[in-house]
Order: structure tokens, then sequence, then C-alpha cells
């Protein structure tokens, strides 16, 4: 393995680009495809998105999560073909062109021609492909961007033709109506998303009138409010609430009856009318009106004759205002009832016009006052005029002719009120005027007619989070209408649909070959405007003429509902490949998808086959900008996605999104500050285990003289506690992760990744830093090293899928280890659970680390700084099992992380502790009422014995009530031994365990406590000195007291923990060479009541002088002569050629005139004082 940089130097961004650039030169995607084409499919959807415009942190984020799922589906012995795919159809490329060539209404594209309108649609779909490309690459995705599919090329084209001509021949498709926002400007339906932007405040008349219920006996009338005047004369219908009360009241002034809800009677108008209804009920009765009379209410304007429910009026006949539509008596003129009537305006009875409403249109159809089809009469043609049949007003633009129409009611005696009222309305964005609901002609998929089948489809699928497909979808497709296909456009896939000019002979295309066969026309392009002008002769015979094709484009919902199918041309190729692996594994996109993309899915792969499109689906939530809004580039509310890339790198980025609210279809508010968050928490601390892993396994190679080779996981056997630990741990890892994984779970990986670092980190590395250092023995240093090792690349495996880059960067050097290793991280397999996991180790090791935080928290409420030594620590629990392992493998772990000299095991729970039980009021109060009082006093009365056995037994029964460990409290109150005080003894526990900590100084523990200072300002003066870990030194004591014997006594007592600790001898300052090449020094004063001064220097030769003048017979000057030469080499070449030599002696024959000589070690020099000082020590030991 190679050195590597420090956390703070390493470049995550900069190393991802390396990594971009690796995959490229090993064209590593590709490469995996290849390598896993003979495995299982796992079939992947991939949502078309526009390529009109940039992608954004959404798109960033669906990708992420397609990405993490199908690199896991890969690692785990499946082929995963992953093709991009771009939406090229619809209103979002044609607003483009059309805002690009000033285009307002409908005629001018027909002017300019469709050809050249489509082609220029078509020059600007792939515009942003290359920043797509760039954009998803970087953020670590693979999919192929080369083998693209796109819904305008012909394959994808002819596929959606054949979808279309199944549904046909299933009888699932028919021509009808569809309410839809329209411009008269444009002479053209809008999208609800066109209706949307252009809103204006605008003032409109809003009038009540009456509707005669015939054979009513107090000749009462309906009385019902529109702001559309214009709607009356198409009026089929009243609708009412069948829940609300209605009233019949008598007007005491005129004798006029009317019939309205009781909920809103303030609104029929007193003796004096008031000239705007729109604050009618908003306005109050001014008290201190001229003359002090009260205006008369409503309330005392009318007499109430009768009540009863809305229900009751279903049915009911009345008198028309116009006979427009008198041929429609028989079925029209009733009331009728719906919930979308409501009462906050107006008179809770609504005129519907079906074919100028959404719900008017619902409601008829429903109530068999209109067929489905086409026999609805639209009175409003293309241009907002009224056809002939409305003769006063033929000819008419609508909203001119409300004026006229108010007038025509008044003075047929039937208008209660008029007034106006100012409003958001919506207008027409391209030609700037109002906008009017009116049914267009549509083709229609039968949906309603497969609802049945789509609940039970639905059931099959799995949902992540399950609540979108049990609630929102599931409401969706129970309340699912049928679905209008066709749109009077230009830019789309053309309805294959020929039909006669009598309309009796239709054919449907399902293929370019019946096409051409039919017509004998080559077809290269499906566009309209390569097909509209085939024709097809009919098949009665000359004199029927020919079959056109119907002018609409389908909607483009109706294209990436069929990309299962079109996107491999299925049936036309692919054919096994599609049948044997449908329905589709896995797809993915946001919540607003379940009224989009997922349900197209859904509806036509139940039409097709009875089935659904999907098995498993991640729903993700919005991505919002920092401020709760919706992120606007005009507001410019959210950072760039490759500013933050560029910053913190695309795993942070990818980590960040998928350990969010959002990937649980939960809004997420972006923050920059929460990538970064992510390189501190995980990366960095992941990070620093590995490079420590790799500084040590360098600094044995130079120790050892041979590279580090890893013990095979296989065959690694340790005796360590921690070793075992942190195995197992990494073992639950695996698990977990394939657990979660396999259900699709992806947002509660990181959580228990970042626990797994911290147990890394914080526990193993931490606590076995003396072994990893090579302080207990090579070979427990050798065991220790691989243990990490393979920690480090096992979890690497598990944490690929979720961040490609860093896995591919430390397994690069990883793999440095070890002969045979794959090329890529990438084409490795996912790891298999090995072996039994240690659950009781885990467990402990866990509690070891709840007594520690315990222990710390006692510390620092007494102000007692860990270099403080205590003497005594008591751990209180049950477990028998437990004690032992605290007390036995994890004893030395406890005691050196706490500096404590003792550990003292109690199984007995009340010897340091009371119990008490409290009732938990949150979770019983609901649910025992009164009782509760009873309860709760008889719990806190409960003995210590009865506590124990009821947290022995799980329940004990109350009162007649049966509790459970979740409803009763258990609080261990610490029982302070007699004859102690506070501030001398304390207790900390969480429920569990309980922790002791005997406070009292102690005079022996001092000279621990004053090592712990001396051990603590070395490692901050190397961390000063700019000192890795690795970097070996001398360190050298000086005391700076008059009397030295208070040093020296701890220098000398504690001799062993601070060489552990340090990792060399603590020298006196008397014993540094004259040679020595000092690195830093520091001076402290009065610490723990000693002063001293500390001197870190370059590991120096230590002479033997008299044995070297032996050498030379007594000769001065060649002695001299060979420590100057010993002295000028490089001090880890000369161990190298000592170590080369048995380790003992090294010949001498290069110094100009000087004879050759054999230099022992350990007989002429000591390559370090710290070797001569122990040997020394040693020996006078």
């Amino acid at each position: 393995m190679e050195e590597v940089c420090e956390g703070k130097e390493f470049s995550f961004p900069r190393q991802e680009e390396n990594v971009l650039s690796f995959w490229t030169r090993i064209d590593a995607f590709k490469t995996q495809l290849k390598r896993t084409e003979n495995l299982p499919e796992y079939i992947f959807y991939d949502g078309p998105p526009f390529a009109t415009g940039l992608p954004h942190y959404g798109h960033i984020l669906a990708g992420t999560i397609k990405d993490i799922v199908t690199r896991y589906q890969t690692m785990t012995g499946h082929h995963v073909t992953r093709r991009f795919g771009w939406d090229c159809h619809g209103l979002p490329v044609e607003n483009e062109i059309d805002r690009k060539l000033n285009i307002k209404k409908r005629e001018q594209v027909l002017e300019m021609g469709i050809d050249k309108y489509n082609e220029e649609c078509r020059s600007i779909v792939t515009r942003y492909v290359e920043e797509w490309e760039k954009v998803i690459t970087r953020t670590g995705r693979w999919i192929d961007f080369t083998n693209d599919y796109k819904t305008m090329d012909l394959p994808f084209m002819e596929s959606v033709w054949w979808v279309f001509a199944q549904l046909f021949d299933k009888n699932l498709v028919y021509r009808g109506f569809k309410v839809m926002p329209y411009s008269t400007g444009c002479k053209t339906p809008l999208s609800n998303f066109e209706a949307g932007q252009n809103y204006k405040d605008v003032p409109d008349p809003e009038i009540m009138m009456t509707f005669p219920v015939i054979g009513d006996q107090d000749n009462a009338a309906f009385v019902a409010w529109t702001t559309t005047p214009w709607t009356l004369p198409s009026n089929l219908a009243l609708c009412v609430n069948a829940k609300f009360v209605y009233l019949k009241v008598r007007n005491k002034n005129n004798g006029k009856v009317y019939v309205v809800a009781e909920s809103r009677l303030s609104s029929l108008p007193t003796d004096k009318p008031k000239a705007n209804l729109a604050n009618a009920d908003a306005k109050k009765a001014n008290p201190k009106a001229k003359g002090g009379a009260k205006p008369e209410s409503s309330a005392d304007s009318y007499e109430v004759l009768e009540k009863f429910n809305g229900a009751s009026l279903v049915g009911k006949k009345y008198e028309p205002l116009f006979d427009y539509f008198s041929d429609f008596s028989s079925e029209a003129f009733r009331v009728v009832a719906d919930d979308y009537v409501t009462d906050d305006s107006g008179t809770g009875i609504v005129h519907c016009a079906p074919a100028f409403g959404e719900d008017d249109y619902r409601v008829c159809l429903e109530n068999k006052i209109i067929k489905k089809g086409e026999n609805l009469v639209v009175a409003v043609d293309d241009d907002g005029l009224f056809t002939e049949r409305i003769t006063h007003f033929s000819g008419r633009y609508v909203k001119d002719a409300d004026k006229d129409i108010i007038e025509a009611v008044k003075a047929k005696g039937r208008l209660v009120k008029s007034g106006t009222f100012t409003h958001s309305y919506p207008f027409c964005w391209r030609s700037d005027t109002p906008l009017i609901y009116r049914a267009v002609p549509s083709w229609f998929v039968r949906v309603e007619q497969l609802k049945e089948q789509l609940l039970e489809n639905n059931k099959q699928t799995y949902w992540v989070p399950d609540y979108v497909k049990d609630k929102r979808f599931h409401n969706w497709l129970e309340n699912a209408r049928d679905w209008a296909v066709s749109r009077s456009r230009f830019w789309g896939t053309p309805l294959p649909i020929w039909i006669s000019d009598d309309g009796e002979e239709v054919i449907v295309m399902d293929s370019v070959e019946k096409l051409e066969k039919l017509s004998g026309v080559k077809v290269f392009d499906l566009h309209r405007h390569h097909i509209d002008q085939i024709t097809i002769p009919s098949s009665r015979g000359h004199e029927f003429g020919v079959l056109r094709r119907v002018e609409d484009v389908f909607d483009c919902w109706f294209e990436s509902g069929s990309m299962p199918y079109a996107y491999i041309h299925y049936p036309f190729e692919n054919k096994e490949l599609f049948e044997k692996n449908f329905p589709g594994h896995f797809v993915a996109e946001g919540l607003d998808q379940t009224r989009g993309w997922f349900y197209t899915l859904m509806v036509l792969s139940t039409a097709l086959f009875k089935k659904p499109a999907f098995r498993n689906l991640i729903c993700n939530g919005l991505v919002l900008a920092e401020d709760g809004k919706k992120m606007s580039k005009k507001l410019r509310n959210y950072p760039p996605p490759m500013e933050v890339i560029d910053e913190y790198g695309a795993d942070a980025v990818r980590l960040y999104l998928i350990n969010s609210p959002v990937v649980r279809a939960e809004p997420l508010r972006f923050k920059k500050e929460g990538v970064l968050g992510v390189v501190k928490d995980v990366f960095l601390p992941w990070y620093n285990a590995y490079r420590f892993l790799v500084q040590n396994a360098k600094r044995l190679e130079i120790e050892g003289c041979k590279p580090f080779v890893p013990i095979d996981l296989a065959t690694l056997q340790s005796s360590n506690v921690l070793d075992q630990w942190i195995q197992s741990a990494t073992q639950s890892l695996v698990h977990f992760v394939r657990q979660e994984m396999d259900g699709y779970r992806l947002y509660t990986v990181v959580p228990y990744l970042l626990k797994f670092l911290d147990n890394l980190t914080n526990i193993y590395v931490r606590f076995n830093r003396k072994r990893l250092k090579g302080r207990t023995g090579e070979d427990d240093c050798h065991t220790a090293l691989s243990t990490l090792y393979n920690v480090l690349l096992t979890s690497c495996k598990v944490m690929t899928p979720f961040t490609p880059f860093f896995t591919e960067t430390l397994y690069q050097n990883l793999r440095k280890a070890c002969e045979g290793s794959e090329e890529s991280i990438h084409y490795c397999s996912f790891p298999q659970e090995e072996g039994t996991r240690g659950e009781r180790i885990e467990q402990s090791v866990t509690r070891m680390m709840t007594i520690i935080d315990l222990a710390r928290n006692i510390r620092e409420r007494h102000k007692l700084p860990l270099k403080t030594p205590l003497k005594e620590m008591v751990v209180v629990h049950p477990d028998a099992e437990f004690l032992n392992d605290i007390t036995g493998k994890l004893r030395e772990y406890v005691l050196e992380e706490l500096n404590v000299r003792s550990l003292v095991p109690c199984n007995d729970t009340l010897k340091y502790a009371s119990l008490k039980a409290e009732p938990d009021f949150s979770v019983l109060g609901k649910r025992l009422g009164k009782s509760m009082g009873l309860v709760a006093k008889k719990v806190k009365e409960m003995p210590q014995q009865d506590i124990l056995r009821f947290e022995e037994a799980g329940n004990v029964t109350i009162a007649e009530h049966k509790l459970e460990l979740t409803d009763i409290k258990i609080v261990r109150v610490f029982k302070r031994p007699d004859g102690l005080k506070d501030e001398e003894i304390d207790a900390n526990g969480d429920g569990d365990v309980l922790v002791i900590l005997d406070l009292r100084a102690d005079e022996s523990l001092y000279e621990a406590g004053v090592a712990r200072e001396i051990v603590n300002r070395i490692q901050k003066l190397r961390k000063k000195s700019g000192l890795e870990p690795t970097d070996f030194v001398e360190v050298y004591i000086e005391s700076l007291d008059r009397d030295e014997s208070a040093l020296l006594q701890v220098v000398n007592s504690q001799e062993q923990y601070i060489r552990d600790t340090i990792g060399s001898s603590l020298l006196p300052s008397t014993m540094m060479p004259s040679h020595a090449v000092i690195i830093s020094d520091e001076s402290f004063q009065n610490v723990s009541k000693v002063s001293f001064k500390i001197s870190l220097a370059r590991p120096a030769l230590k002479f033997n002088e008299e044995a070297i003048l032996a050498l030379y017979s007594g000769d001065v000057k060649y002695a001299r002569e060979l420590q100057t030469y010993l002295l000028s080499r490089d001090h880890s070449n000369l161990k190298t050629e000592f170590q080369a030599g048995d380790g003992k002696q090294i010949t001498v024959g290069c110094i100009e005139k000087v004879p050759v000589v054999s230099v022992v070690l350990g007989e002429h020099l000591h390559l370090t004082v710290g070797d001569y000082y122990l040997l020394s020590t040693r020996s006078t030991v």
C-alpha cells in the first residue's frame, strides 16, 4: 500500500475526478455489464426526463436512488441494463418553440407548416444532453448515454402504436369529451400546467337566479349562483349536497318562495339588496347606522316553511331558464347530488352545464343526463362564440354576452340578485385572453372499467414508503377516471387511427409494416408531417373514398407509460427478454409521479397484461430550498448542484440526500452545511481509520523489511476481544445492509454506517492503538492490522453502491496488499455474511461504552479530568455474563479509558440503589380513563421486590388492568453508602446498568496522574511539531525544579505506562548526545506541582567510545573518523544494513586510509539512545 496524506489535505472532489478518469481508462461500466451478462436479469425502468432544461437536485436525488439500487443488484449477482431515456415530445418543447418564434395562435403553426414547426421542435430536444451527461456522470451514476432511448425515435413510437392498438382491440378505447382549460385566443386546450401560468385579478359578474320547482304546492324555486352567466344557456341540471340541510323559505315582503341551503340563507337578498355578493357575507350590520335602526337580516326577511335534507331533493324537475336544449328534457332539468357542492359561497345549489365544467360533466355523466361518447353538445365553437343552437346569442363571444344574458334572465323574472366581484382568474399565457373550461373531443382509455384489476395489481407491488401505495396511490386508483390520451397538438406521437369520411370505417395501426402495407407508402418517420398526408383506400370500394388519420397526437404521459415496451421496441424486438422479465423489478421517481408516470405505467400494464408494470418502487419527496420554498433559478435560493459537488464531492451529496426524510417521500430543505456535515461526520473519520491502517502497515514494513500482507479473513483467528467484536460488528453491518437493501429501505443504512464508523474509530482504533502501533509485539500487531484491513475492505464493499468514488479510492490502495484482487471495487461481489455473529460480545461492548459514558459524566459533574486517576469503580448489573465480560476481557479497556485502578462487579441491584415505579401517563392516560388515578397510586406504592418481579416477568396486573414494561418506568435512585459524602462517591445509570465512582483523593495515585499529564504534554508537542503518528522521535525530559527527586520518582515509577503510551522510553536530558538533532522543545511550569522541559529529537546513535577506540588499538583519529562516517549515514539505511547482517554487525571498509573493521550492534554502538537506555536499565535491574 502507498502512503496517504492527512485528512485535512485530502480533497474529496479532486480524488473523485481521478476516479472518474480511472473508470474511463478501464471502461468500468461496460466492463461490468460484460462480466455480468450471463447472470439473471434485473430489470430497471428509468423514467425519461425532458432534456429542454438542466438537471436539478430532484433529478440528482432520483438518479442517486436508482444508482444505489442498481449497483447493489449488480453486486448481488444480477445483470442490470441501465439506459438513459429522454422525453422528447409535448408541451415543454412546444412552449420553447412558441416563445422562440413568437407564435400566439394555432393558425400561425398551420401557416408556417407543421413540418417546419416540428423540425424546430426536434432541433432543441437534445440541446442539453451534453450537460445532463456531464452532471449525471459527475454524481457517480453509471448509466448508458450512448445507447439511450428517445420517445421521438421511430422504434419507440412504433411500440406506442402497438400499445394503443392492443387497447383498441380490447374495446378499451372510445372517442368522447374532456373538459379542459381552453384558450379561445389560441383555439386550443391547455394543460393544467399551462393554465396556471398567467393569473390576473379581474372583476367578473355574479348572479343568483331561480329555477321553479315543477309541481311544488308553494310555487317554490331553487336559487342557484354562478360567476359565469355565459354558461346558463347550456344548463342541464342543478346539483345539491345530499348531506346538507335545505330550507324552503318565503320572502315576507314579496311572497316569493325559495329553496336554499340552511347555511347559505344569509346570502339571499333582504329588502335592500347589496351590490356586491362576494362581500355580502363578510359585511356586518353597523350598530351606529343613521337613526339607530338595525338593518334587516335575511333571517328577519324570510319565513321558514319547511326543512329537509339534500338527498330528498334528488330527482325533482325544474323549469329551465332557456329552451335551447329542450330536446334533452326527458333526461335533463332535474336535481342531482354530489359532495363537490360546498357551503362556503353561493346558495348550496350549483347550476350544471356539462360542456363547461369538469365537475358539471362528471356529475351529469354519473347521473345519466348525458352519455359517455360523442353525443355531447358543445354550444361554443373553437373561437369562443356561441353556436347556432343558442339562437339569441349566436356568433357572440361568450364573455361579451354576459351582460345581455343577465338582462335576459332579469326579463324572465328569474333574477334574484346580481353584482360584480374581483377575483384571481386564469388567462392564456400565449394570447393573454381569459380561459374558459370547455369540453373538447378526445380519445379515451376506459380506466374505470379496469379499476378493480388496478387495485388488485397495486396490492402485488412493494413501495417504500408503503403509505404512498396504500393511501395516496390507492385513493387515486379508487377514484380513477377514464383517461383522455389525445392532444390537439403537433409535436408528439400521432394517434394511429385512420377513419373514413362517414366515420363508419376505422383502422388502427399497430406497426409501420401495417401502415406501409395498407397505404403503399414507405414510412421512415412517424411524426405528423411525415404521415398526415398518407391515406388508405376504403375496404368497401372506391365510392367510399379513403381513410384519413385523425389529427391528434398522444398525451406524452401515454408515451412514458409505454416505456417498458417501447424502450426495447417490444414486441418487434427483445420479445423473450421482455416476456421473461415482466413486470420490471424496480422503478423510482418523485411523489408527484403517483398521479403521473407510476399511474400510467400501472394503467397500461393492467390493460395489456393484467399485471402491474413493476414489482418494487421507491418514491422520494421534494427537494426544497433552505427557506422551505420551491427551488427557483429566478430567486437564486439554492446553491447550484455542481458548485456543491466541486466543493464537497458527489459522495457527500449522495449520502446527504439519502440520509434525509426525502427518501421517505417527505420534503427536504436542502442545506449546503448539511453536505459539509456528511464530510465531517462520515468521510473524515472513515478516511482517518483507513490512514491509520496504512501508516502502521508502512511502519511494520519498514521495521520488518517486508511488505505488509494481511491475514486472510477466512483464516484470521484472534483471541483479542475487540478483534472478535469488530469482526462481529462488521458481519452485523453486512447483515443489516443486505436486509435493508433487499427491502429497498435506503434511508436506514446511513445512520447504521455512522454508528459503525464511530465504533470503528472511537472504540476499535482508539482502544487498540498500542497493538496497531506494534507495542504488543509484531505478531499481535500483524493480527490487529489484518483485522482492521479486513474490516475496512468489507465495509468499503458494503458501501460501494452508496459512495462509489470514496470506496474505489480506498480499495485501489487496499488491493495492493492482496494478490488476485479485482481491478475495481465495482467488479467485486457484495459481501456475504460469514460465520456466526457474536451478539453477546457486541452487546457487552455496547454496554462497556455506556459504562464509560456514564463514568465520564460523573467526572464532568465533579470537575475531575480524566488525567486524575481514581481508585475504584463499581458496575452494578444483574447479568452475570456481562459482569464477567467487563471484569475479564474488557477490564483493561475500561480501566485505561477511565483512568481507574480497580473495577468491582456487583449483581445485587438493590445494594447501591432503591427502585421506584412511575406510571407512564402518556401511555396509560387514554387507555385507563377514570381508572388512571387508582392505578397510578398503586404503581407508585409497589414494593421493591414486586418491581423486580415485574421486570423479570414483563407484566403485572394492578386494579384488574394488565400493565406491560412499556407502561411503567422503573427509576433507580442511588443509595449512598453510610459514612460517605456526596463529593466522595457518586453514581450514574441509564435504567440498565449503574456505575459508581469512588471520588476520594488517593496520594498513591498522584504519580500516575502526573505521568498522564507528562504524556499529554508530549502528545501535544508532537502534534504542534507536525509529526505523524508513525514518525519515530526520541523524547527527553529535564526537571526545572530545584528538587528533581519528585519528577525522577514519577518517571521511574511510571516508566512502563509512559513507554507503552508514547511508544518509546522517556529519556533523561543528560543522556542527549551532542550530535542529537532537536526537532522542538517546550517548558511546562507547575504541572501537578512539578515543572519540566520536554525535547523531541531525531533518533541519534549512541556510541561506546571505549569499545570503538579498542577497535583501532587506541587510535583516537581512526575512532573519530569511524564515528563521523556513521553519523553521516541515513539512520534508516544504517538500520536496514544492520538487519541484513543478522541484525548484529556490519563491516566498514570504505573510509580512506582507515583500517577495515566490523562494527557490532550493542557492543560498539546502539542505533538509538532509547535502545542503550533500555539495555542499561535492564542490566541494572
